[in-house]
């Protein structure tokens, strides 16, 4: 099995309807070949808090019966590829505001009310701990800092080239990774995604299995993988940097969908 666990097709009647606006966004998005830049990249950040928080609720079982097939695997990946890329094209359309201002605020003022109403849903179920989210959001950062420091120090180039989306990618799968590990070895949750679940198992087989826990293997392969995806893409992103930026913009929202999600899940449910 390669699929997460979860994974599974919403009735046709929204398939389709998620594929046809799909397929129209993106092909909006193909014949208007916006620019991708640095600063494009970034501003979709808040958008994948969006999917990340929506899928939450879906798990949880708070959002509205209508639009729950639209908000679970994979369903919530391609409603808000959908909703962000209709944003996109909008913001294409004027000239008065940056397109990545107008992505960027649009993207966070989606990103407010979603959290929200997760919070609220932990009150009324007075299910709110926030110590090891926060916890695991500070180590992330500060793991963050020293992996991105490190490629400043060894690869200035890579740094210059890749920018805020190479840090922004660093970012995302070491906010996955730690998340992860205060969830296996701390709060008691499962991996749903099996390549993962084979890593920590791996850690399990380990004699420090009983004395660290087994996240930590986890951490170092996803920030080793990081990285390298950092290293590796610098020279795209310098040849053909509206292709480059996308992609490693694509590789961050990996990381950073299912750590945003970790982190609100772990928040809300105790």
């Amino acid at each position: 099995m390669v699929l997460p666990s979860g994974f599974a097709l919403p009735p046709l009647p929204y398939l389709l309807g998620i594929l046809l606006a799909v397929g129209v966004v993106g092909g909006l998005l193909w014949r208007a070949t916006p620019t991708v830049r640095e600063r494009t990249v970034v501003a979709f950040a808040p958008w994948v808090v969006v999917g990340a928080s929506l899928h939450v609720l879906y798990q949880v079982q708070f959002a509205p019966a209508v639009v729950r097939p639209l908000l679970g695997t994979p369903s919530v990946y391609l409603t808000t590829f959908a909703v962000a890329g209709l944003v996109w094209l909008l913001a294409l359309r004027q000239d008065s505001i940056p397109v990545e201002t107008t992505l960027g605020v649009t993207g966070v003022v989606a990103m407010l009310p979603v959290v929200g109403v997760a919070f609220w849903y932990a009150v009324a179920n007075d299910s709110l701990r926030l110590l090891w989210p926060f916890v695991a959001l500070v180590v992330a950062v500060v793991l963050t800092g020293m992996l991105w420091a490190g490629t400043r120090q060894a690869f200035p180039d890579v740094a210059v080239v890749t920018g805020a989306v190479g840090a922004l990618v660093l970012f995302g799968h070491s906010l996955d990774a730690v998340s992860t590990a205060v969830g296996i070895d701390v709060l008691g949750f499962g991996e749903r995604t099996p390549v993962s679940r084979a890593i920590l198992d791996v850690a399990h087989a380990l004699p420090t299995a009983d004395v660290i826990g087994v996240g930590w293997l986890f951490v170092l392969v996803k920030v080793a993988i990081a990285e390298f995806v950092v290293l590796l893409f610098a020279d795209y992103v310098a040849e053909e940097p509206s292709e480059g930026y996308l992609l490693l913009g694509l590789i961050g929202a990996v990381g950073l969908g299912p750590g945003a999600h970790n982190l609100l899940l772990f928040a809300i449910t105790g």
